[in-house]
C-alpha cells in the first residue's frame, strides 16, 4: 500500500504539532479564506463551514492530495470569541471566561479532490476564578494574540484551566479522533504512523458536503 500526500490547509503550529504527534507526514498549504460569520450564522455551522472551505479552495489547487481543513472556535454566552485584536481585547475575553463554563467547537475537513466530508468535536472547557492582575499577566506573555479566546491550552493557558469534558486535543486545535474516522471515509487508512491508500473507494456518510 502507498502512502497518500497529505495537505494541512493551515498555518496553525498547533495542528502541525499534533499531526506529527500521531506520525502523519504533510505539507502546509494556508487556505488564506474569509473567515467572517454569515448574518445570524450559528457558531458550530460557522466552524464546519470554515473547515470545509479550507480544505475544498486547497484541494482545487492539489487535487492529487488529501487536504485536511479544520477551524476551532471559542463560544460563551453564545457569542464567538475570535483571535484578540489586541492586548485590551485580550483582557476582556479572558476576564469573561474566567470562573465560567464555555464551549470550544472545532470542526474537521477532509477533503479528496471536490469530494469533502467533515464533522464537528465539541468540548466544555472551565476557568478557574482570575483576578485582574492575574489576567494581565497572562495576557502580557503574548500567547493569547493568536488564539480563538485568547488562550492556548497547550501553553501558559494550561494553568489557567480548572476543567476539560471532552477531546482535550481538539480544544488545541485538531479533533484527531475525528481525523482519523474522516480519513477512513475518503480511502485512508491510519494504523499508527503514516496513512495508507485502502482498496475501499471513499464512502458517503451523513457528513458528506
Amino acid at each position: 500500500m502507498s502512502t497518500p500526500r497529505i495537505v494541512l490547509a493551515s498555518q496553525s503550529p498547533r495542528r502541525r504539532e499534533l499531526l506529527s504527534l500521531i506520525g502523519v507526514p504533510h505539507e502546509v498549504q494556508p487556505a488564506d479564506i474569509d473567515e467572517t460569520p454569515w448574518p445570524d450564522e450559528a457558531p458550530v455551522p460557522h466552524a464546519q463551514r470554515l473547515a470545509e472551505e479550507k480544505a475544498r479552495v486547497v484541494a482545487e489547487r492539489h487535487p492529487d492530495a488529501i487536504v485536511i481543513g479544520s477551524d476551532t472556535i471559542v463560544v460563551i454566552d453564545g457569542a464567538i470569541l475570535g483571535k484578540p485584536q489586541d492586548a485590551a481585547e485580550a483582557r476582556a475575553m479572558v476576564s469573561r471566561l474566567a470562573g465560567r463554563t464555555h464551549l470550544v467547537h472545532t470542526a474537521v475537513a477532509v477533503a479528496r479532490a471536490a469530494h469533502v466530508v467533515s464533522e464537528v468535536e465539541t468540548v466544555e472547557v472551565t476557568f478557574r476564578p482570575l483576578d485582574a492582575a492575574q489576567i494581565a499577566a497572562y495576557v502580557a506573555t503574548g500567547e493569547p494574540m493568536d488564539k480563538a479566546g485568547a488562550y492556548g491550552i497547550q501553553g501558559y493557558g494550561a494553568t489557567i484551566v480548572e476543567r476539560v469534558h471532552g477531546d482535550y486535543f481538539a480544544v488545541m486545535g485538531l479533533a484527531l479522533g475525528r481525523l482519523v474516522a474522516l480519513l477512513r471515509q475518503q480511502g485512508v487508512e491510519y494504523a499508527f504512523g503514516p496513512p495508507t491508500w485502502v482498496d475501499t473507494p471513499a464512502i458517503d456518510s451523513p457528513g458528506v458536503r
